[in-house]
């Protein structure tokens, strides 16, 4: 009986002591096969080629002007409550600790879905708010929703009629295409910065 309660006692105390392997999230388990946290898609065409125009009213090129480089491109409004900041200060803080020559080699790139309201001069304080080097783009809602469509993405959508403090609907995600092209890799909203940390130092350094 004494043996049977000391082994019963030890059982209890081993369960108590196991110290249980933390759970990998998925972002984890995609850079076990594919060697990056965001969702890979391979695409020998994967880079845009678009014109809109930039903050200071000057035509820019998106392929010309982020050819070679990491490009991070997100649709977006400056009046968006809770995706459109999350991902830009999550982006803007691991960039920090980047080096200042793989921060030369990145451009991130902000088009907006909402033009009505989104002017040059509110893009580039919105923006500088997370980092003065973000780039703010802005088309006709008819042109930004063509590129979204171009990209697999849905187009925006805008409740004008609900009033000067409409919503616009628009893709959560970040769209990284790398220096060398070939494919690109999406980054959905909930993106930790840890997975942003990761994968960036694989873009800009394969």
């Amino acid at each position: 009986m004494r043996f049977l309660v000391l082994t019963a006692c030890v059982a209890v105390l081993s369960a108590a002591c196991r110290v249980e392997a933390p759970e990998r999230s998925q972002a984890e388990e995609r850079a076990q096969s594919t060697g990056y946290r965001g969702i890979l898609l391979a695409d020998a065409n994967a880079r845009p080629d678009f014109v809109l125009t930039d903050m200071n009213g000057e035509a820019f090129d998106f392929r010309a002007e982020t050819e070679g480089k990491l490009a991070l491109l997100f649709f977006g409004y400056t009046y968006c409550p809770d995706v459109c900041p999350v991902h830009m200060a999550s982006i803007a803080a691991v960039k920090r600790d980047l080096s200042v020559d793989e921060q030369r080699r990145m451009r991130v790139v902000f088009v907006t879905a909402d033009p009505r309201r989104d002017t040059p001069e509110r893009l580039n304080a919105w923006l500088g708010n997370f980092d003065p080097d973000f780039v703010g783009l802005r088309g006709t809602e008819a042109e930004v929703d063509s590129i979204m469509l171009g990209l697999a993405l849905p187009a925006a959508i805008r409740d004008t009629a609900s009033g000067p403090d409409y919503a616009v609907g628009h893709a959560s995600q970040v769209i990284a295409f790398p220096p060398g092209d070939g494919f690109r890799v999406i980054y959905p909203f909930g993106t930790r910065q840890a997975d942003w940390k990761h994968d960036l130092a694989r873009l800009l350094n394969p």
